[in-house]
């Protein structure tokens, strides 16, 4: 009889030995085609391979990271105080009839530049000049009756002094007299309105500025300050901006405005990228408004060039000081930490150190320091991102040089000299 499990027994070991062998052979083309594997071979020292393993020398003391560096420099800083502005015409008027009656012409342009005095509009004058006629002929007779009473007058005083009238009937003349001269000033009022109202009926520019949209047409009939305005004019030259400053930033302001000196104000766009006009600083309100903790300040402007226009918004840059032999360095320097605000400083050619800085203003370019740096200490610009105490460096002049990632000089990087085709290709797949 056969005995089975002898039989299976050398066959289930070389099955066993078969799948190890597969297993082997797998494990080892995984090992050669694995870009983990490739990137032992063709990476630079200090790439991190896909399976997470640094390789020496990246970010380490033995490579060299490039950066772009800029001196400390010693120097003015002017110190502006920024806040969003409202134009504001130096006078508004709105244009309304003194008179009623039929608008017969209108003598302006929509938007045109008007001066003090000129004509905008007329309304119909007829009923006016009869009026005025009405109060000279009155006035005219009046005029005689007077003339006459006066005549009287002086002629009872040559017969009361005859003795030959009543003392009474030269009181009575002369009280006549005075009747009639109150009579004529009251006529010569009226004459005067006549004429005032006559003038009324041309509608004339009170002030040198703009001149709106018209709001009424010819041919309709208005009224004597009637609620619809004609139209509005606006000073426009010189012209104001209204703005406000936090409570905490008063001191230097309000020092040097009551000391009298004149605070350049500056009107920017509404971008911030445009200067449109500059100007003073004019005058400042009695107090702060509690809601806000603000206080507000005007400033004019010329305006010649009719940049500015009203109710427009813009921002305003007010020069409140300006800052003598101060440390500058460029606010991309300016690094923040845990330890608080500090820059790579350049610790000889070839290495960097961490310096702590104290800093003062900055206006987006530039930052004051108030301690740390002196004028021609260099710092790291660009590259900060790759940097450590006593981390080595190369300083390059090209921002294109700097990698702005730890891995981006191995993503795209250009074939060195002396690189051939299928290396730079190599590099590219490693990278990516």
């Amino acid at each position: 009889m056969v005995d089975h499990s002898m039989q299976s027994s050398p066959r289930k070991s070389r099955r066993w030995m078969f799948g190890l062998l597969v297993l082997l052979v797998i494990a080892g083309l995984c090992w050669k085609f694995w870009p983990g594997g490739v990137a032992h071979k063709d990476a630079p020292a200090g790439h991190t391979s896909k399976t997470g393993m640094a390789r020496p020398g990246f970010g380490g003391s033995t490579g060299a990271v490039p950066v772009r560096v800029a001196p400390a420099v010693q120097g003015e800083f002017p110190v502006y105080y920024k806040a969003l502005g409202t134009v504001t015409a130096l006078n508004t008027i709105n244009v309304r009839s003194r008179v009623g009656g039929e608008l017969v012409k209108i003598a302006f342009e929509e938007g045109q530049m008007v001066k003090a005095g000129d004509l905008l509009a007329q309304i119909d004058p007829r009923s006016y000049q009869n009026a005025l006629l009405q109060a000279q002929g009155t006035l005219m007779q009046n005029q005689a009756q007077l003339k006459n009473a006066q005549v009287d007058v002086e002629r009872y005083r040559g017969l009361y002094a005859q003795d030959s009238i009543a003392k009474q009937t030269l009181d009575t003349a002369e009280a006549l007299v005075l009747q009639y001269q109150g009579t004529v000033k009251t006529n010569q009022g009226a004459v005067d309105d006549a004429k005032l109202n006559l003038e009324f009926t041309r509608i004339r520019a009170p002030i040198t500025g703009r001149v709106g949209l018209r709001q009424v047409d010819v041919g309709n009939l208005v009224a004597a300050n009637d609620t619809t305005f004609l139209a509005v004019i606006t000073q426009t030259q010189p012209i104001s901006v209204a703005f406000t400053l936090p409570e905490n930033t008063l001191e230097t302001v309000l020092a040097r405005y009551h000391a009298g000196n004149k605070l350049p104000v500056e009107a920017w766009d509404r971008g911030d990228a445009k200067r449109q006009a500059t100007g003073v600083l004019q005058s400042l309100d009695n107090q702060i408004d509690v809601t806000t903790g603000t206080l507000k300040f005007k400033a004019r402007f010329d305006n010649k060039d009719q940049a500015l226009f009203p109710n427009q918004f813009v921002n305003v840059h007010l020069l409140a000081d300006t800052l003598h032999n101060v440390v500058l360095v460029p606010s991309a320097a300016i690094q923040f930490g845990n330890t608080g605000t500090f820059v790579y400083k350049l610790d000889g050619d070839k290495k960097v150190k961490v310096q702590p800085l104290v800093v003062g203003d900055n206006d987006g370019d530039n930052t004051v320091v108030k301690e740390g740096l002196v004028a021609g200490d260099r710092v790291v610009l660009e590259g900060t991102d790759r940097l450590k105490e006593g981390s080595e460096i190369e300083v390059v002049n090209d921002s294109s040089q700097v990698p702005t990632t730890p891995t981006e000089h191995l993503q795209g990087k250009p074939a060195a000299k002396g690189e051939t085709g299928a290396d730079a290709g190599k590099a590219q797949k490693v990278g990516s």
